[in-house]
């Protein structure tokens, strides 16, 4: 065989997202503006003995370090997308990076919910004329930093309408929208449960300043830890089901099934799973007593959108009159 015509043959299996380098770009901007606003008000704590101010710039710093992680797998991902050593490439990177994001999201839920515990039971004071401002800019810090994550903010295909929803009707969307990058996901719920968290101290510290409802500020502080723990609990379904290679879309397994099954054509073993934001690669294991070349099949498989990588394989199986 002349290498020209191997060469025919071969592929990539460069999988990463439609706008991984925008998002990367992104990611590493709000890194950008949590560092700056981590370190001011870590040294304003310290220079004018804060501990509101070094509290939540230590806090700030958690977030930080998640939206790293991030960061950094955008980058390991950009740069090793066509390393042979990545069977399917690195586009499940992404998906890696967002499920130690929900761990570490999930750990600050019980940092939180621990010391909020503690202070309800064990009040202490509060100086509310510096713990207020310092919410409330901690607050617009993450309100900018959610913004930006959120302009290409997807719909998910774990949504219940997506399910009920024609995969033709909603490929494009999902494989051209910015789609199911769940790294960025992660990192948009990381600034959004920091503000939440911001909101939630306000309530609560102006009830203490205001009403001298004390027990407002760690009882918040609670319903903040619960609604975190939620959102990180959401993040390891997501991130933990790709990682595992679950069937992502039954409508792309259906749609898959009506395009073989031809004939006498009959699918006898199907494996379909994510190998990036809006990548899919599937296994087609056929049988049939008129086979045909596994390029005639995958042609018609061409042009569905986001299957990315397919291996199909025939067996001939003369007078078989398989699943009619």
């Amino acid at each position: 065989m002349h290498l020209h015509t191997l060469t025919a043959f071969r592929h990539e299996h460069v999988f990463l997202g439609a706008d991984h380098a925008r998002n990367e770009r992104k990611t590493w901007t709000v890194i950008s503006i949590c560092g700056a606003m981590m370190v001011a008000e870590i040294g304003g704590g310290a220079v004018f003995g804060s501990m509101a101010l070094l509290a939540d710039g230590l806090h700030m710093s958690t977030h930080a370090s998640a939206l790293l992680i991030a960061a950094l797998a955008y980058a390991y991902a950009r740069r090793h997308a066509r390393n042979d050593r990545f069977t399917f490439g690195t586009g499940k990177l992404g998906d890696l990076a967002g499920f130690t994001s929900a761990i570490v999201l999930a750990l600050i839920a019980l940092l939180i919910g621990y010391e909020s515990a503690l202070r309800l039971f064990h009040p202490v004071p509060i100086a509310f004329a510096e713990a207020i401002p310092v919410a409330v800019l901690g607050l617009g810090v993450n309100v900018l930093s959610a913004r930006l994550l959120r302009e290409d903010h997807p719909h998910y295909e774990h949504e219940p309408q997506a399910e009920a929803t024609p995969y033709a009707a909603r490929a494009h969307d999902q494989v051209h929208g910015h789609g199911h990058d769940l790294n960025l996901r992660a990192a948009y719920v990381h600034v959004l449960a920091d503000a939440a968290v911001s909101v939630l101290a306000i309530i609560g510290l102006l009830a203490g300043q205001q009403l001298g409802w004390v027990w407002m500020d760690p009882l918040m502080g609670i319903v903040g830890a619960l609604v975190i723990a939620n959102w990180a609990w959401g993040l390891v379904r997501l991130t933990g089901a790709v990682l595992l290679d679950m069937r992502p879309d039954p409508a792309l397994s259906a749609a898959i099934e009506q395009r073989l099954e031809r004939g006498r054509d009959r699918i006898a073993d199907l494996h379909l799973w994510r190998v990036g934001p809006g990548h899919h690669a599937a296994v087609v294991a056929l049988v049939s007593d008129q086979p045909e070349r596994p390029s005639t099949y995958k042609a018609r498989l061409r042009d569905l959108p986001g299957l990315s990588h397919v291996t199909v394989e025939v067996e001939p199986c003369p007078g078989s009159h398989a699943k009619q």
